[in-house]
């Protein structure tokens, strides 16, 4: 077993969870880097509404999207809770704002349940399913498709 390999084992189950609007979400730690507070977002034209612009950090220009309005939820102003979650799929780093940062939780595969498929939209394809754990109902999210980072990419190329 080599250590990338050691290293991923060690993060199998466990997920970054935060909060948006009055739900708990969860993301496989495995794809997070770091978690910054709120940062200057500069605008780019033309982006679906969820992506805010980039930021520039320490030289890298990274997409940012704010998850609320990827959700379709209502806006709110940025507070000292407000945290942008970089995550790193393949080659790009994608920055994702959320209201707040809760903690890393550990779930077991044998307690994740499917999503309900209610309504068949493509916001489903959005839930990978939910944790059940000692607090209460995870919203675990497919970080993959929630981010669609060929799109994303495009806007880091834009302005390279």
């Amino acid at each position: 077993m080599s250590e990338i390999d050691g290293a991923e084992d060690a993060l199998r189950g466990k997920y970054l969870t935060f909060h948006i609007d009055r739900e708990d979400y969860g993301i496989e730690i495995l794809h997070v880097t770091e978690i910054i507070g709120i940062q200057n977002i500069t605008e780019v034209p033309e982006m679906p509404v969820f992506v805010k612009g980039v930021i520039n950090l320490r030289g890298q220009v990274i997409p940012v999207m704010d998850v609320r309005a990827r959700f379709k939820l209502p806006p709110r102003d940025y507070d000292d809770r407000t945290c942008i979650i970089v995550v790193r799929l393949g080659e790009t780093s994608v920055g994702m704002v959320v209201d707040k940062v809760n903690e890393v939780a550990s779930i077991e595969d044998s307690r994740i349940e499917s999503a309900p498929n209610t309504r068949g939209s493509e916001d489903d394809r959005y839930i990978r399913g939910l944790g059940n754990t000692p607090s209460g109902v995870i919203i675990l999210l497919d970080v993959h498709q929630l981010v669609h980072y060929q799109q994303l990419a495009a806007v880091e190329d834009a302005v390279a």
